[in-house]
């Protein structure tokens, strides 16, 4: 296994009969997700599992796992999901593969948030780029806001084969620099009052714990009092 393997089977473990799982986005999801299915298949646990993105809900159809949908369930036990950066106070930067929305609705709504990833996405402070969705009539005018809060080298994201990258939800998405942030909880909060933007990629809020895989195994990692 590699680190991002065994810091998702790790997470794996925590899952109980029953539960609501929410799946994250990106390749450290993708080893949960895998994992997950052939648990549940092997244990017959009974779950739902709400998927974070069309990606991520067609790799849950393919290993077994039941889909449902967020308006269908009362409640999500457990949301396990990976980050781009994870700073000291366990506060995140997440959206590198697009899907920040669909994650931040799912990962704020669990009873227990996991986060799971390799030792490269840890740092001291939050200093990466940011991804922020748009809605596509209102990106001039959220650049020019976004500069007002020192937003640097902003770029609408490219889309691989040509033109804008667009969200699973008909969005474009923002990256830009803001150099060390200093209060993330407050850069989430004056962003998402921007007009036509529609979330953020910085999380602030409801992690429970963080899963680092290393070569000698999981490493947990609880928020500081």
């Amino acid at each position: 296994m590699d680190e991002k393997e065994i810091a998702a089977a790790a997470a794996v473990k925590m899952v109980q009969r029953g539960f609501v799982i929410g799946l994250g986005t990106g390749s450290t999801a993708a080893h949960f997700i895998k994992l997950l299915g052939e648990r549940a298949k092997n244990e017959r646990l009974l779950l739902r599992c709400v998927p974070t993105s069309v990606a991520s809900e067609l790799l849950a159809k393919q290993v077994g796992l039941p889909v449902a949908r967020l308006e269908d369930i009362g409640r999500i036990d457990i949301a396990v999901d990976g980050a781009d950066r994870i700073d000291s106070q366990l506060n995140l930067i997440k959206g590198y593969g697009g899907a920040l929305l669909r994650e931040k609705v799912v990962d704020y709504a669990a009873k227990q948030f996991i986060v799971i990833a390799d030792a490269s996405k840890l740092c001291d402070s939050l200093d990466a780029k940011v991804p922020v969705e748009v809605v596509p009539f209102a990106v001039a005018q959220v650049k020019r806001d976004l500069q007002r809060l020192k937003a640097k080298a902003m770029e609408v994201r490219a889309a691989h084969a040509g033109g804008h990258f667009m969200t699973d939800n008909g969005n474009l998405i923002i990256d830009m620099s803001f150099g060390t942030i200093k209060n993330p909880a407050e850069l989430e909060r004056k962003i998402n009052e921007i007009p036509g933007v529609v979330e953020s990629g910085i999380f602030t809020k409801n992690v429970d714990c963080v899963i680092i895989g290393t070569k000698k195994g999981a490493k947990v990692i609880k928020k500081k009092d």
